[in-house]
């Protein structure tokens, strides 16, 4: 008798995963455009208050906490689709606001609006693409989503670059306001995401539910007919029995609380956990004040503008190589590599700032640093994130993760000026070395390996291993 075999229709996951990865790209311009765009918005609003400054750089992580808070009752409530299509409409109307902002106000109100469409696309990009993925190649989809956070960030950089006229190194503040750059140019930066966002909400409604949404809400025959359109027969009968029969195991209705059942508690913490490591490993600092780093290695206007972009490069070209290793290697090895090699890196920049060695070696070693990053810890940690966490909690528990993430880098970009003016860039990034040192051991002792299992498989392997903790736990508290 003949074995039926699973079969898959690759061109149509990668079609739907690369429509919703467009969260990821709009995410990842969004959240960069306001570094290159720095010099000349605030020379227009007169911004000379470092609180002031901070604010208008921080204010979009008002919006991702906020959005991150209730993406995970929207995906919940709504499904995955949903969500996204409300997150590409709020980065629409950001772009066009921000482009338009006559005053300081609305510009920040408009920064916060861009906020609240990263917070859900950052938990529900990801999320969708997981849920809509083969196990064996889930990694390399998933990872596709922090490619094109990537090639935001690099169009960010590339469009800021084209935009800016040439700025004279001596140029001062009032010099800049009347420029074409401080009345106009900056506008054009932040207008320009208007296009990709607009794309990415026509795109949207043709992208399917995700199946296992759909079994959740307990629409079967719709979760069926989706997956008979990723994969043959065979592949929707047993992709659907497992998504049944980790639904099924538990009837219990899910809240907030039911994150912090015993065997599902340790599990939230590791993702959250995970969320603030990537954050506060330090990267994205270089990303947000790359003006005042490169400032600070010797570098003008003109020629931060051009090593933005050659970190830009960098971060696609390492997250490109990132792609198939994620599968090959395995999550947990390249979080050890990544963890690890800033340790080291960051050590390195510390030494260079505090032996007064700047200009080129710093600029060098701030590349390998996001070359390590993009490699790593960046499409990783998405990776296990949208992974790890059971069925029936994935938003909620999703939700938290993004909310621990937005916190973390709340924090990290409110701390920065604040630690650079009390231990200057030499102790900064001294201290971050330490942080990555200690998520060394944390990855090596807490994180599980996930590559090449599927979701409801990784469920109940995961399921076993705390279920069995918690209960020794309780046991020996009996006693």
């Amino acid at each position: 008798m003949k074995t039926v075999q699973t079969q898959l229709r690759m061109g149509y996951v990668w079609t739907i995963c690369l429509v919703a990865a467009c969260g990821g790209l709009l995410f990842g311009y969004d959240w960069v455009v306001i570094g290159g765009a720095k010099p000349f918005y605030e020379a227009y609003f007169s911004i000379t208050d470092p609180a002031q400054s901070g604010w208008a750089m921080s204010s979009a992580l008002v919006g991702c906490i906020f959005g991150a808070l209730v993406s995970g009752w929207c995906a919940d409530k709504f499904g995955r689709k949903t969500p996204l299509i409300i997150s590409a409409i709020l980065f629409s109307a950001s772009a066009w606001g921000t482009a338009m902002a006559s005053n300081f106000d609305m510009f920040v109100v408009f920064r916060i609006v861009g906020g609240v469409g990263i917070g859900l696309a950052s938990a529900l990009s990801p999320m969708y693409i997981a849920e809509v993925s083969p196990a064996e190649k889930r990694g390399k989809f998933v990872a596709i989503n922090q490619l094109t956070i990537v090639i935001g960030v690099l169009a960010a950089q590339l469009i800021n670059l084209m935009i800016a006229e040439p700025v004279a190194a001596t140029a001062s503040m009032q010099q800049i306001t009347q420029s074409w750059n401080g009345q106009v140019g900056w506008r054009w930066m932040f207008g320009a995401e208007l296009v990709p966002a607009l794309a990415f909400l026509v795109l949207m409604f043709f992208v399917p539910e995700s199946p296992r949404w759909l079994v959740r809400a307990g629409k079967n025959e719709r979760a069926h007919k989706m997956l008979k359109r990723i994969g043959n027969q065979k592949y929707a009968d047993d992709t659907l029995n497992d998504i049944l029969q980790t639904l099924n195991n538990d009837t219990q209705k899910v809240s907030w609380g039911t994150l912090w059942q015993p065997q599902v508690k340790p599990i939230i913490i590791i993702g959250m956990v995970l969320a603030v490591f990537q954050q506060w490993c330090g990267i994205n600092v270089i990303f947000n004040y790359a003006q005042e780093i490169f400032a600070s290695a010797g570098f003008d206007i003109n020629s931060t503008l051009k090593s933005i972009v050659a970190t830009g490069l960098i971060n696609l070209i390492f997250t490109l190589a990132a792609l198939p290793l994620v599968d090959k290697i395995g999550r947990r090895k390249l979080m050890l590599f990544g963890a690890a090699g800033l340790t080291i890196i960051y050590a390195l920049i510390g030494a260079a700032y505090g032996l007064g060695i700047l200009g080129l070696p710093v600029l060098i070693l701030v590349l390998a640093a996001i070359a390590i990053y993009a490699l790593t810890l960046a499409p990783v940690t998405w990776v296990l994130l949208s992974e790890i966490f059971p069925n029936r909690v994935r938003g909620l528990a999703m939700s938290l993760g993004t909310l621990a993430l937005w916190v973390a880098c709340f924090l990290l970009t409110y701390t920065f000026p604040l630690l650079n003016a009390g231990l200057g860039a030499s102790g900064s990034f001294l201290l971050y070395g330490l942080i990555c040192a200690a998520g060394f051991v944390y990855v090596r002792r807490y994180v599980p390996e996930t590559k090449g299992v599927s979701l409801e498989a990784l469920e109940k392997r995961m399921a076993e291993q705390y279920g069995a903790a918690a209960k020794a736990r309780a046991e020996k508290v009996a006693q």
